[in-house]
Protein backbone atom coordinates (compact mmCIF):
# COMPACT_ATOMS: atom_id res chain seq x y z
CA UNK A 1 0.00 0.00 0.00
CA UNK A 2 1.63 3.44 -1.13
CA UNK A 3 0.68 6.22 1.96
CA UNK A 4 0.27 9.62 1.29
CA UNK A 5 2.59 12.07 3.01
CA UNK A 6 1.29 13.17 6.79
CA UNK A 7 1.04 17.04 6.02
CA UNK A 8 0.39 19.49 8.65
CA UNK A 9 -2.75 20.67 10.34
CA UNK A 10 -2.86 24.56 11.40
CA UNK A 11 -4.50 24.56 14.27
CA UNK A 12 -5.56 28.52 14.99
CA UNK A 13 -6.30 29.33 18.80
CA UNK A 14 -5.68 33.01 18.98
CA UNK A 15 -9.05 34.62 19.79
CA UNK A 16 -9.94 37.59 16.52
CA UNK A 17 -7.23 35.62 14.11
CA UNK A 18 -8.52 36.66 10.95
CA UNK A 19 -6.62 33.97 7.96
CA UNK A 20 -6.74 35.51 4.31
CA UNK A 21 -4.97 34.23 1.24
CA UNK A 22 -1.80 35.76 -0.33
CA UNK A 23 -1.20 34.18 -3.78
CA UNK A 24 -0.40 30.18 -2.74
CA UNK A 25 0.08 30.91 1.31
CA UNK A 26 -2.62 31.06 3.94
CA UNK A 27 -2.00 34.68 6.62
CA UNK A 28 -2.62 34.33 9.47
CA UNK A 29 -3.34 38.01 11.50
CA UNK A 30 -3.95 39.31 14.97
CA UNK A 31 -4.71 42.68 15.61
CA UNK A 32 -3.49 43.47 12.08
CA UNK A 33 0.19 41.94 12.53
CA UNK A 34 1.20 38.93 10.71
CA UNK A 35 1.67 35.68 12.98
CA UNK A 36 2.47 33.33 10.16
CA UNK A 37 2.61 32.30 6.47
CA UNK A 38 2.36 29.12 5.45
CA UNK A 39 2.05 27.73 1.49
CA UNK A 40 -1.33 26.14 1.37
CA UNK A 41 1.16 22.73 -0.11
CA UNK A 42 2.26 21.69 3.20
CA UNK A 43 -1.43 21.58 4.77
CA UNK A 44 -3.89 18.99 5.04
CA UNK A 45 -6.53 20.79 7.01
CA UNK A 46 -7.11 24.08 9.13
CA UNK A 47 -8.84 24.02 12.13
CA UNK A 48 -10.12 27.03 14.05
CA UNK A 49 -10.72 27.00 17.50
CA UNK A 50 -13.10 29.70 18.79
CA UNK A 51 -13.85 33.36 17.45
CA UNK A 52 -11.95 33.35 14.34
CA UNK A 53 -12.36 34.56 10.68
CA UNK A 54 -11.44 33.37 6.82
CA UNK A 55 -11.64 35.53 4.04
CA UNK A 56 -13.49 33.98 1.19
CA UNK A 57 -10.46 33.82 -0.92
CA UNK A 58 -9.03 31.49 1.21
CA UNK A 59 -11.72 29.76 1.99
CA UNK A 60 -12.10 29.26 -2.37
CA UNK A 61 -8.29 28.44 -2.05
CA UNK A 62 -8.91 25.94 0.46
CA UNK A 63 -11.52 24.02 -1.56
CA UNK A 64 -9.52 23.81 -4.74
CA UNK A 65 -6.55 22.77 -3.12
CA UNK A 66 -8.64 19.78 -1.06
CA UNK A 67 -7.72 21.32 2.51
CA UNK A 68 -10.37 21.21 4.57
CA UNK A 69 -11.63 24.39 6.70
CA UNK A 70 -13.21 23.04 10.50
CA UNK A 71 -14.61 25.34 13.00
CA UNK A 72 -14.87 24.51 16.55
CA UNK A 73 -16.57 26.03 19.51
CA UNK A 74 -13.99 27.40 22.47
CA UNK A 75 -15.24 23.84 24.28
CA UNK A 76 -13.94 21.91 20.81
CA UNK A 77 -17.48 21.05 19.79
CA UNK A 78 -17.53 20.61 16.17
CA UNK A 79 -19.20 23.47 14.79
CA UNK A 80 -18.76 23.27 10.77
CA UNK A 81 -16.72 22.47 8.08
CA UNK A 82 -15.91 23.91 4.32
CA UNK A 83 -14.51 21.23 1.87
CA UNK A 84 -14.05 21.35 -1.84
CA UNK A 85 -16.38 19.17 -4.43
CA UNK A 86 -17.47 15.58 -3.32
CA UNK A 87 -14.18 13.46 -4.37
CA UNK A 88 -13.75 9.51 -4.90
CA UNK A 89 -15.84 6.97 -7.06
CA UNK A 90 -19.59 7.13 -6.93
CA UNK A 91 -19.84 3.44 -7.67
CA UNK A 92 -17.95 2.90 -4.29
CA UNK A 93 -20.61 5.47 -2.90
CA UNK A 94 -23.30 4.38 -3.87
CA UNK A 95 -21.89 0.50 -3.02
CA UNK A 96 -21.38 2.09 0.79
CA UNK A 97 -24.84 3.22 1.03
CA UNK A 98 -26.18 -0.02 -0.26
CA UNK A 99 -24.27 -2.12 2.42
CA UNK A 100 -25.23 0.15 5.41
CA UNK A 101 -28.94 -0.99 4.61
CA UNK A 102 -28.04 -4.83 4.50
CA UNK A 103 -27.66 -6.12 7.81
CA UNK A 104 -25.66 -9.20 6.11
CA UNK A 105 -22.93 -6.59 5.31
CA UNK A 106 -23.12 -4.42 7.85
CA UNK A 107 -22.70 -6.35 10.97
CA UNK A 108 -19.66 -8.19 10.27
CA UNK A 109 -17.81 -4.55 10.01
CA UNK A 110 -19.89 -3.17 13.52
CA UNK A 111 -18.62 -6.37 14.67
CA UNK A 112 -15.14 -5.78 13.81
CA UNK A 113 -14.78 -1.93 14.73
CA UNK A 114 -16.19 -3.21 18.10
CA UNK A 115 -14.06 -6.12 18.58
CA UNK A 116 -11.00 -3.84 17.76
CA UNK A 117 -12.18 -0.75 20.17
CA UNK A 118 -12.51 -3.21 22.91
CA UNK A 119 -9.26 -4.83 22.34
CA UNK A 120 -7.36 -1.98 22.57
CA UNK A 121 -9.00 -0.41 25.34
CA UNK A 122 -8.53 -3.34 27.38
CA UNK A 123 -4.36 -3.05 26.14
CA UNK A 124 -4.59 0.14 28.11
CA UNK A 125 -5.17 -1.20 31.34
CA UNK A 126 -3.06 -4.64 30.88
CA UNK A 127 -0.18 -2.14 30.17
CA UNK A 128 -1.14 -0.02 33.08
CA UNK A 129 -0.96 -3.59 34.95
CA UNK A 130 2.04 -4.23 34.09
CA UNK A 131 3.28 -1.04 35.43
CA UNK A 132 1.60 -1.22 38.89
CA UNK A 133 2.39 -4.56 39.52
CA UNK A 134 1.32 -4.67 43.17
CA UNK A 135 -1.37 -3.59 45.14
CA UNK A 136 -5.14 -2.18 44.91
CA UNK A 137 -4.47 -0.68 41.45
CA UNK A 138 -3.55 -3.49 39.86
CA UNK A 139 -6.35 -5.72 41.50
CA UNK A 140 -8.70 -3.45 39.73
CA UNK A 141 -6.85 -3.46 36.84
CA UNK A 142 -6.75 -6.97 36.43
CA UNK A 143 -10.60 -7.23 37.40
CA UNK A 144 -11.64 -5.06 34.60
CA UNK A 145 -9.66 -6.89 32.30
CA UNK A 146 -10.79 -10.05 32.58
CA UNK A 147 -14.41 -8.56 32.14
CA UNK A 148 -13.64 -6.82 29.38
CA UNK A 149 -12.23 -10.25 28.04
CA UNK A 150 -15.65 -11.62 28.93
CA UNK A 151 -17.49 -9.00 27.06
CA UNK A 152 -15.33 -9.57 23.74
CA UNK A 153 -15.88 -13.48 23.69
CA UNK A 154 -19.85 -12.13 24.18
CA UNK A 155 -19.20 -9.81 20.78
CA UNK A 156 -18.04 -12.60 18.71
CA UNK A 157 -21.46 -14.24 18.62
CA UNK A 158 -23.47 -11.19 18.32
CA UNK A 159 -25.58 -10.66 15.19
CA UNK A 160 -27.32 -7.28 15.76
CA UNK A 161 -25.76 -3.75 15.90
CA UNK A 162 -27.85 -2.70 18.44
CA UNK A 163 -26.68 -5.79 20.84
CA UNK A 164 -23.54 -4.48 19.35
CA UNK A 165 -23.76 -1.27 20.87
CA UNK A 166 -24.79 -2.35 23.94
CA UNK A 167 -22.36 -4.48 24.37
CA UNK A 168 -19.58 -1.49 23.36
CA UNK A 169 -21.67 0.56 25.90
CA UNK A 170 -20.94 -1.91 28.54
CA UNK A 171 -17.16 -2.48 27.56
CA UNK A 172 -16.17 1.59 28.03
CA UNK A 173 -18.18 1.57 31.37
CA UNK A 174 -16.05 -1.03 32.26
CA UNK A 175 -12.73 0.76 30.94
CA UNK A 176 -13.83 4.02 32.24
CA UNK A 177 -14.68 2.71 35.87
CA UNK A 178 -11.14 2.30 36.25
CA UNK A 179 -9.54 5.04 34.12
CA UNK A 180 -8.67 7.10 37.46
CA UNK A 181 -6.42 4.67 37.98
CA UNK A 182 -4.77 5.11 35.27
CA UNK A 183 -4.33 8.52 36.59
CA UNK A 184 -0.76 8.42 38.55
CA UNK A 185 0.27 12.25 39.21
CA UNK A 186 -1.57 15.45 39.52
CA UNK A 187 -4.71 12.89 41.43
CA UNK A 188 -5.91 16.15 43.20
CA UNK A 189 -6.16 18.17 40.29
CA UNK A 190 -7.02 16.01 37.51
CA UNK A 191 -9.34 13.12 39.63
CA UNK A 192 -12.17 11.26 37.34
CA UNK A 193 -15.26 10.06 38.27
CA UNK A 194 -17.06 8.64 34.71
CA UNK A 195 -17.48 10.21 31.49
CA UNK A 196 -19.60 12.79 30.31
CA UNK A 197 -19.53 15.99 28.14
CA UNK A 198 -21.61 18.40 26.60
CA UNK A 199 -20.04 19.94 28.28
CA UNK A 200 -17.02 18.17 30.07
CA UNK A 201 -17.73 18.78 33.60
CA UNK A 202 -14.05 18.21 34.87
CA UNK A 203 -10.42 18.88 33.23
CA UNK A 204 -10.02 14.97 32.44
CA UNK A 205 -13.41 14.96 30.27
CA UNK A 206 -12.21 18.07 28.96
CA UNK A 207 -8.72 17.01 27.27
CA UNK A 208 -10.68 13.66 25.89
CA UNK A 209 -13.41 15.60 24.16
CA UNK A 210 -11.27 18.02 22.84
CA UNK A 211 -8.94 15.39 21.77
CA UNK A 212 -11.96 13.01 20.36
CA UNK A 213 -12.91 16.14 17.92
CA UNK A 214 -9.54 16.53 17.07
CA UNK A 215 -9.52 12.89 16.06
CA UNK A 216 -12.69 13.26 14.38
CA UNK A 217 -11.66 15.50 11.87
CA UNK A 218 -8.50 13.37 10.75
CA UNK A 219 -10.96 10.53 10.68
CA UNK A 220 -13.39 12.40 7.90
CA UNK A 221 -10.69 14.09 6.07
CA UNK A 222 -9.33 10.37 5.76
CA UNK A 223 -12.44 8.82 4.80
CA UNK A 224 -13.22 11.59 2.08
CA UNK A 225 -9.56 10.91 0.61
CA UNK A 226 -10.02 7.10 0.03
CA UNK A 227 -13.74 8.23 -1.61
CA UNK A 228 -16.21 7.30 1.39
CA UNK A 229 -19.16 9.25 2.45
CA UNK A 230 -18.21 9.89 6.21
CA UNK A 231 -21.91 10.33 7.05
CA UNK A 232 -23.17 6.92 6.51
CA UNK A 233 -21.71 4.24 8.71
CA UNK A 234 -22.58 0.78 9.85
CA UNK A 235 -22.63 1.22 13.50
CA UNK A 236 -23.34 4.75 14.87
CA UNK A 237 -27.03 5.45 13.92
CA UNK A 238 -27.60 7.93 10.66
CA UNK A 239 -28.57 11.49 12.27
CA UNK A 240 -28.67 14.66 10.16
CA UNK A 241 -25.34 15.96 10.06
CA UNK A 242 -23.73 13.43 12.13
CA UNK A 243 -20.55 11.66 10.52
CA UNK A 244 -21.10 8.33 11.60
CA UNK A 245 -18.52 6.73 9.43
CA UNK A 246 -16.21 8.68 11.20
CA UNK A 247 -17.47 8.20 14.12
CA UNK A 248 -17.06 4.35 13.31
CA UNK A 249 -13.11 4.50 12.45
CA UNK A 250 -12.53 6.96 15.46
CA UNK A 251 -14.14 3.96 17.70
CA UNK A 252 -10.89 1.76 17.11
CA UNK A 253 -8.61 4.55 17.20
CA UNK A 254 -9.56 6.64 20.26
CA UNK A 255 -7.35 4.42 22.85
CA UNK A 256 -4.67 4.54 21.21
CA UNK A 257 -4.33 8.26 19.49
CA UNK A 258 -6.40 9.78 22.19
CA UNK A 259 -6.67 8.15 25.57
CA UNK A 260 -3.28 7.58 26.12
CA UNK A 261 -2.34 10.97 24.93
CA UNK A 262 -4.45 12.41 27.72
CA UNK A 263 -2.91 10.29 30.15
CA UNK A 264 0.43 11.27 29.46
CA UNK A 265 -0.31 15.02 29.30
CA UNK A 266 -1.33 14.73 33.02
CA UNK A 267 1.52 12.09 34.28
CA UNK A 268 4.46 14.02 32.69
CA UNK A 269 2.12 17.35 33.97
CA UNK A 270 2.40 19.01 30.43
CA UNK A 271 -0.72 20.51 31.40
CA UNK A 272 -2.05 21.95 35.11
CA UNK A 273 -5.20 22.55 36.86
CA UNK A 274 -4.54 26.30 36.07
CA UNK A 275 -5.30 25.70 32.47
CA UNK A 276 -9.15 24.44 32.73
CA UNK A 277 -11.71 26.31 33.80
CA UNK A 278 -15.25 26.06 35.36
CA UNK A 279 -17.87 27.94 33.09
CA UNK A 280 -21.47 29.55 34.42
CA UNK A 281 -23.29 26.31 32.83
CA UNK A 282 -20.73 24.33 35.12
CA UNK A 283 -18.63 22.86 31.96
CA UNK A 284 -14.82 22.87 31.72
CA UNK A 285 -12.60 24.98 29.43
CA UNK A 286 -8.95 24.79 28.95
CA UNK A 287 -7.00 28.25 28.10
CA UNK A 288 -5.48 28.87 24.74
CA UNK A 289 -2.23 28.35 26.42
CA UNK A 290 -3.61 24.82 27.74
CA UNK A 291 -4.76 23.87 23.86
CA UNK A 292 -1.35 25.22 22.62
CA UNK A 293 0.10 22.29 24.56
CA UNK A 294 -2.34 19.94 23.79
CA UNK A 295 -2.28 20.55 19.98
CA UNK A 296 1.50 20.32 19.50
CA UNK A 297 1.44 17.10 21.84
CA UNK A 298 -0.98 15.59 19.84
CA UNK A 299 0.81 16.67 16.32
CA UNK A 300 4.07 15.36 17.86
CA UNK A 301 2.08 12.13 18.79
CA UNK A 302 1.33 11.56 14.80
CA UNK A 303 4.45 11.55 13.59
CA UNK A 304 4.94 8.37 16.07
CA UNK A 305 5.65 5.28 14.10
CA UNK A 306 4.75 1.84 14.20
CA UNK A 307 4.33 -1.76 12.63
CA UNK A 308 0.61 -1.88 11.02
CA UNK A 309 -0.06 -5.54 11.92
CA UNK A 310 -2.11 -6.05 8.64
CA UNK A 311 -0.17 -3.91 6.26
CA UNK A 312 2.52 -4.96 7.65
CA UNK A 313 4.65 -1.52 6.63
CA UNK A 314 6.10 1.04 9.13
CA UNK A 315 3.56 3.81 9.33
CA UNK A 316 3.50 7.24 11.26
CA UNK A 317 0.16 7.31 13.49
CA UNK A 318 -1.02 10.11 11.56
CA UNK A 319 -1.81 7.82 9.07
CA UNK A 320 -3.90 4.99 10.44
CA UNK A 321 -7.25 6.71 10.09
CA UNK A 322 -6.00 7.07 6.37
CA UNK A 323 -5.08 3.31 6.14
CA UNK A 324 -8.01 2.02 7.88
CA UNK A 325 -10.36 4.07 5.48
CA UNK A 326 -8.50 2.38 2.60
CA UNK A 327 -8.98 -0.91 3.83
CA UNK A 328 -13.05 -0.38 4.29
CA UNK A 329 -12.83 0.63 0.62
CA UNK A 330 -10.93 -2.42 -0.41
CA UNK A 331 -13.25 -4.41 1.49
CA UNK A 332 -16.37 -2.62 -0.06
CA UNK A 333 -14.99 -2.47 -3.80
CA UNK A 334 -14.27 -6.51 -3.00
CA UNK A 335 -10.73 -6.51 -2.80
CA UNK A 336 -10.75 -7.39 0.54
CA UNK A 337 -12.85 -10.32 1.75
CA UNK A 338 -13.39 -8.79 4.80
CA UNK A 339 -12.63 -5.32 6.96
CA UNK A 340 -9.26 -6.04 9.08
CA UNK A 341 -9.58 -3.48 12.17
CA UNK A 342 -6.87 -2.12 13.76
CA UNK A 343 -5.31 -3.96 16.49
CA UNK A 344 -2.78 -2.34 18.96
CA UNK A 345 -0.38 -4.59 19.44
Amino acid sequence: MILRKLLNTLYVTSQGAYLSKEGETVLVKVDNHIKLRLPIHTLEGIVCLGNILCSPGLLHLCADRNVTVSFLSSYGKFLARVTGPVSGNVLLRREQFRWADDDGKKIPIARAIVLAKIFNTRKILERAGRDHPTGTCNEELLSRSKMMARILRHVESVDGVDQLRGKEGEAARVYFSVFNYLITTQKEDFTFYERNRRPPLDSVNALLSFIYTILLHDCISALESAGLDPAVGFFHVDRPGRPGLALDIMEELRPILADRLVLSLINRQQVKKKGFRKTESGGVIMDEETRKTVLMAYQKRKMDEINHPFIQEKIQLGNIPYVQSMLLARHIRGDLEGYPPFFWR
